[in-house]
Formats: C-alpha cells, structure tokens, sequence
C-alpha cells in the first residue's frame, strides 16, 4: 500500500458498521475518493472535526491500487465551516455544490477543480441569506466550466454565428448552449434564454457576482439543473440540488 498525504474536503459521509464511516473526499492530488474512517464514529482522537461535512484538512490515505475504497489514516483540520450548518440556505446551497462535485469529478488530479469548490464553499459560508443562491449559482457555473461543459454563450452552438449581447436566444442542452434565431426552432427541447440571463450566467463564469431577482434565481437553478442532467449520464436524480430548489422556494 501507498501512502498519499493530500488536501482534502469532507463531500459525503455515511455511518459503517457500529463504529466507522465511509467518507467521499475531494483531494487536489487525487479527485475523489472513497475513504473508510475506522473508529470515527466511536472516537474523535484520531480524525477530530474530520467527519464534519464541508470540513477541510490534509488527509493521510492509505491506497491501493484497483480498490475503490481506501483506508483514512488521518485528517488534520484547518478549516471547518460550521456557518454552513446554521442557515437551510447556506447548508442546502453547500450540499447542491458538493453533490455536484461528486457526480462531475473522477479519481484525477485536478488542482483547479479543488480550488474552485475551496473558492465557492467559503463564498457560501460567507453570503447573505438574500445572496446565497446567486453566490451559489456562480460556484456550480465555474465548477461546470472546470470539469468542461462550458456551455457555448457568445455564439450559435450549432452554426457558430455571433450571437449579439442584447439577443434573446435559445438555450438548447442538447447542443450545450446558446441557438441562433434560424438554428433555434429547428432544435427541439430548446428554452428561450433572455439576453439578460446570458449575460448573468456570462458574468458568474468570469467569477463576477451579479444579484438576479428571486424569479430570475429560481429560473436559473432550474436551467442549471436541467443542463447538468443532460450531460449526466446514470440517470441518478440531483437530489441535494432539487432540495436546494425546493428549500428556497417551496416547490421545484
């Protein structure tokens, strides 16, 4: 076995017999992993505040290669951002975030990756109640953007037209973006897409912040969704997201 000394962020965890967990991490040297913290439940000598949901540290994994699941040596935390428990926004807005990471991040380095959600999560802990969504949307827009599926915004996603900056257009997840006037009808399943709204979801991959109104936020959590469930390909439900949705709002 290997030892890998990584920063790392607590994403998943679940209880494992009487006294264990089963933890999913985000590393900056080895994606995600699937780690078993032995005693973490009946012992906090060993991992502390590890377990904590969102808590950041560097991790000591013991690896072996072709094993899905390894051993957590040790997790020393440096950060543990308990205002992310405290507020059904700021927990709701982190968990849609981090079950975002898990279904789009695989077992690879991925340095940029790891600092984005490091980025997005201390912006969640630290919004406004009235700001955590658009804070949020921001941090899943630059995560899908890191992983690749930046959307096509400027231009025809089918025929590579410009697309004017005060344009309504078609949003089309199938093609992964933005449709001309001529492209759009004849592509199916396509969403009409204000011009304001692409510059907004623009504007959160350049890491501005703009404050959509609560209608424009709802809109936007629901085009989101509806694109990363395209590109997704188990057919797992988004479950944190909807109840992200559904937290805020009332109703997806």
């Amino acid at each position: 076995m290997a030892l890998l000394v990584t920063d790392a962020i607590v994403l998943h965890q679940s209880d494992y017999l009487e006294s264990s967990r089963i933890l999913r991490l985000a590393t900056r040297e080895a994606g995600v992993q699937s780690v078993l913290a032995r005693g973490a439940r009946s012992s906090r000598k060993r991992f502390g505040s590890a377990v904590d949901l969102f808590a950041q540290g560097q991790a000591q994994l013991q690896t072996k290669p072709g094993r899905d699941l390894h051993t957590l040596v040790s997790f020393d935390v440096t950060r543990s951002r308990p205002g992310l428990a405290t507020d059904l926004g700021r927990f709701t807005a982190a968990s849609a975030l981090t079950e975002c990471v898990l279904r789009v991040v695989h077992d690879e380095a991925a340095p940029g990756v790891y600092d984005g959600v490091l980025s997005g999560l201390d912006a969640i802990a630290a919004a406004e109640s009235p700001d955590t969504v658009a804070v949020a949307l921001g941090a899943l827009w630059r995560l899908v953007s890191d992983v690749g599926f930046t959307p096509v915004l400027d231009r025809c996603a089918e025929c590579q037209a410009p697309i004017g900056t005060d344009e309504d257009s078609t949003f089309s997840h199938l093609a992964g973006g933005t449709l001309c006037a001529r492209c759009g009808p004849r592509t199916p399943g396509g969403r009409r897409l204000p011009a304001s709204a692409r510059q907004t979801i623009l504007a959160w991959l350049d890491g501005r912040q703009p404050q959509p109104t609560v209608p424009e936020s709802r809109a936007h959590q629901r085009l989101l969704r509806e694109f990363l469930e395209q590109h997704l390909t188990d057919g797992r439900e988004l479950r944190a997201f909807s109840a992200w949705e559904l937290g805020v709002y009332g109703q997806v």
